[in-house]
């Protein structure tokens, strides 16, 4: 089915569906009644599209593994489910590192990264025995001597190869002026590979490299694979990482490879490039978690200016979703329990937040009689939501829910205010 009423099926949950009514549903549930149990805003994650979208992107990466780029989202019911589903997880900080241990996830099958680790988070990574340790800097490579232990920690580097990623520059990490790795234009890359091999604290097992995210171009992946092949192979090490970054439809016309067919064309550019399948690893992250979920609102203001603008006030904004406002990203937006009616009116659909521009979707397509109290739905949020989420103006962060089968719970509870200042000394 291409279309779900007015909402175009690529950008809802694999389980969504349109009632009788003109109610969407996701795992069996309406979507209003969610809210009237759970309130608004609301996350609300179906189950079964996470678990399709990992068995579809290891599939089409044959013996090679599959790393789950955390930092999409890194709550500790996704982290248990990453585990059922025999993915690695990769963690940037000490926090994902934290929820994949406590969601379960092997240690060996965690990989740490970040430009800047501190002493604690290496610490706590060499005590954890995580899988893999992706060093960044030749500062870092310091660090790890000073911590090193009669076992030697298995890390692999992190190369920026020169790969410029057609994407907003803010989510470019492969170019050479870049924070992210040691350059490889520079023999940067060459002189970490060699202090590295001559230390009796550390293991060298392989190279990564990330060169962006939300890059749509194949080109792109295609040459930083040319490039980490020929480094890896000549380096003689094992494993090859070539990051995530696979594009992801947020609108009604763009469409995009699935994961699976993705993670399949690297792995066999990668293959052609002389490694062995069960040498290579790949991190999606947007990828498998960004169709999953919708976050629902409720509308508080319609504020009309003739010849100018209509705005569309909700009770949320720019708090569970900034990547309007940092990137400028493109959303869709509907009304969930009205899909057969047309969405007939452009409207500003805005945040409740003290900023011009806290504006979800500048040009939202809604019906022309909504009113106040409706919900309003903005699809293809699971990525980046919930994980880049803040207090701002105080306020709470939204219940995250997850759906299937007909049931729900409650993964992230609703912010309290008492929540708000739990931190504060002077209360």
């Amino acid at each position: 089915m291409d279309q779900l009423g007015v909402l175009p099926a690529h950008l809802a949950p694999c389980t969504a569906q349109v009632d009788t009514t003109g109610e969407l549903t996701i795992g069996g549930l309406s979507v209003s009644a969610l809210v009237e149990l759970y309130g608004s805003p609301l996350f609300i994650y179906d189950e079964e599209h996470l678990r399709a979208q990992m068995r579809a992107s290891a599939q089409g990466f044959g013996q090679g593994r599959v790393i789950y780029a955390s930092k999409a989202f890194p709550a500790v019911a996704m982290a248990r489910i990453v585990a059922q589903e025999g993915l690695f997880w990769d963690a940037a900080s000490l926090g994902e590192l934290h929820a994949a241990l406590r969601g379960g996830i092997e240690p060996a099958k965690i990989v740490l990264h970040g430009n800047n680790k501190s002493m604690e988070e290496l610490s706590a990574a060499i005590e954890a025995q995580v899988g893999r340790l992706v060093v960044d800097s030749f500062d870092e490579i310091d660090r790890l001597e000073q911590l090193g232990t009669s076992r030697a920690t298995r890390v692999w580097l992190r190369v920026t190869p020169g790969v410029e990623a057609h994407t907003h520059a803010y989510v470019r990490t492969g170019q050479q002026d870049s924070k992210f790795g040691f350059n490889l234009a520079n023999g940067d890359a060459h002189r970490a590979i060699a202090r590295v091999m001559a230390s009796p604290r550390l293991s060298l097992t392989g190279l990564h490299c990330h060169i962006g995210s939300q890059v749509f171009a194949l080109d792109s992946f295609r040459d930083a694979v040319a490039i980490m092949a020929e480094l890896t192979l000549e380096s003689g090490l094992d494993e090859l990482c070539v990051g995530g970054g696979f594009g992801v439809a947020y609108l009604r016309d763009e469409h995009v490879p699935s994961v699976g067919a993705w993670t399949g064309w690297l792995r066999e550019a990668l293959c052609a490039h002389g490694l062995q399948e069960e040498q290579i690893f790949v991190e999606p992250g947007r990828a498998i978690v960004a169709a999953s979920a919708v976050t629902v609102y409720t509308v508080g203001v319609i504020k009309r200016i003739p010849e100018v603008r209509t705005y569309v006030a909700v009770d949320g904004g720019m708090s569970d979703n900034p990547r309007p406002v940092l990137y400028g990203s493109g959303y869709e937006a509907f009304v969930p329990t009205r899909l057969f009616a047309p969405h007939d009116a452009t409207v500003a659909l805005v945040g409740k937040h003290c900023e011009s521009g806290d504006v979800l979707v500048r040009e939202a397509r809604l019906p022309s009689d909504l009113s106040v109290g409706e919900l309003v739905m903005t699809p293809v949020t699971g990525a980046y939501g919930y994980s880049m989420g803040s207090n701002y103006n105080r306020l709470p962060r939204p219940a995250v829910i997850l759906v299937r089968d007909g049931r729900a719970r409650i993964i992230v509870r609703r912010e309290t205010l008492d929540d708000l200042f739990r931190l504060e000394a002077d209360v």
